[in-house]
């Protein structure tokens, strides 16, 4: 019943129906907001670039053909406006892209806690320690681990070098990895 009801209101939004566009928006809003947050901590920010997204969605609909997912199709429009946002702060990204020059290995965030009695650390406590990533830093992490993305391509995606990417990469799963083993201790201490 969903996929019917679905490819229907696909249909009224390329007719630019305002009904469809509004199910379409009040059915993924919440799902692409969490997308989006991957990329910014700030909520307000975050509303701004759904909202980019979603226009995005709605002036390019007649580009989805149908053969893969929706929600897929969708993810990748945010993830792509997010990207512009994060291109758009230039003093970070210059900064970092300076920073970046040089071709710094890629560590792993290799954490065995499994000697451990107590989990320490929860899924909330990862998303904190992402949160404190600058925007660069977790545009990179986020495309490399969550996209599945190349070094390669995120340097294209976001006008960096090769090793800008690497080097930015290993600095945020460094931070991430100081925040949680912080977290951890701090657990274990009390």
């Amino acid at each position: 019943m969903f996929e019917h009801e679905l490819i229907k209101y696909i249909e009224g939004c390329k007719r630019n129906d305002p009904k469809s566009q509004k199910w379409v928006f009040d059915r993924y809003y919440r799902l692409m907001f969490g997308v989006c947050l991957r990329y910014y901590s700030d909520h307000d920010r975050v509303k701004d670039i759904v909202q980019e997204g979603f226009l995005k969605v709605f002036s390019n609909i007649e580009g989805y053909t149908s053969k893969g997912s929706f929600e897929g199709w969708m993810k990748r429009i945010m993830v792509n406006t997010a990207i512009d946002f994060i291109r758009k702060e230039k003093s970070s990204l210059e900064d970092l892209t300076a920073e970046g020059a040089l071709d710094i290995p890629d560590e792993g965030v290799e954490m065995d806690f499994s000697n451990d009695k107590e989990e320490a650390i929860t899924i909330q406590n990862v998303l904190d320690a992402m949160n404190q990533l600058t925007p660069v830093y977790r545009a990179v992490f986020n495309m490399y681990v969550f996209d599945n993305l190349t070094h390669q391509e995120i340097a294209t995606q976001l006008g960096i070098s090769v090793g800008a990417s690497k080097s930015n990469l290993a600095k945020a799963r460094r931070n991430v990895k100081g925040v949680l083993l912080g977290v951890k201790n701090e657990k274990v201490s009390k």
